[in-house]
């Protein structure tokens, strides 16, 4: 039966954390939480639950996530993000796995988002299949910014999903939405990006009737057409962040501009509700 490390990375997850641990308790071995700070309950809520706590500064998804896996004691790894937890297939399936000499060197799961208050079948969000368990020796995690495992040997699948419980409101995912197109376009630069016209005029419509029409956004209604809407902006506003590196300037101007916009339309959803 092999033993199974659970780590997680952390930053002021009082709320979600728990969700995570409950869904693996019996399934891993142990918990390793690699917090960058957290100024809640984070620590104390994952001591608790018999995790053992590692401080480590956040500098990359890709670096953070490779150090974790550095202190499990056993060498297969199953990371999740403190916003997801396990469905019982797909905990059954690893109970299962345990019982059987391993084929493979990772595993793919699928992963079902819960946006906005409800499940997302489709907008190109379902089936996203990642590999979430893995040997610690033969995979890593690549990737500053859009992380995912590479692994070098055969790959297999598990049934059931992970469950991703993400943004709850549009405020939300707007507010995020500066942060990420800052790295995004941050990173294009660094690799020697400087078409940002195109991006803004061509990319991200495009990305819309992607979203929405191709991938059967429509089937998943009013949160179907907020994806789409929300994944081109995502598409403008990294291109429209590039052009401003490409002459010259600074985007931390935009991050305040976005900041704000996020207030804004918190503010709105207060007054709605």
């Amino acid at each position: 039966m092999p033993p199974i490390s659970a780590v997680l990375i952390t930053y002021n997850e009082e709320t979600d954390l728990p969700r995570a641990l409950a869904s693996m308790a019996g399934v891993a071995d142990e918990f390793v939480i690699v917090d960058s700070g957290s100024t809640d309950r984070t620590c104390e809520i994952a001591r608790q639950a018999g995790a053992r706590v590692v401080q480590r500064a956040f500098d990359h998804y890709d670096t953070q996530k490779n150090f974790a896996a550095s202190q499990a004691t056993y060498d297969w790894v199953l990371a999740l993000d403190a916003d997801e937890a396990l469905s019982p297939e797909l905990r059954d399936s690893l109970l299962t796995w345990k019982q059987q000499e391993p084929q493979e060197i990772a595993y793919q799961v699928a992963t079902l988002s819960n946006y906005l208050g409800g499940w997302i079948k489709h907008s190109g969000w379902y089936p996203e299949y990642r590999i979430r368990f893995y040997r610690r020796d033969r995979a890593k995690w690549v990737g500053a910014i859009h992380e995912s495992v590479r692994a070098d040997g055969p790959v297999g699948k598990l049934e059931g999903d992970l469950l991703h419980y993400t943004m709850a409101a549009i405020a939300e995912h707007y507010a995020k939405m500066g942060g990420y197109t800052n790295r995004a376009a941050e990173d294009l630069y660094a690799r020697g990006r400087r078409n940002w016209r195109g991006g803004m005029l061509v990319a991200a419509p495009w990305t819309l009737v992607q979203r929405f029409f191709l991938q059967l956004g429509f089937l998943d209604g009013y949160r179907g057409a907020v994806i789409a809407w929300t994944s081109a902006r995502y598409v403008w506003l990294k291109y429209r962040k590039l052009g401003v590196l490409v002459r010259g300037g600074k985007i931390e101007q935009h991050t305040q501009r976005q900041a704000t916009h996020a207030d804004c339309a918190a503010a709105r959803d207060k007054k709605d509700a």
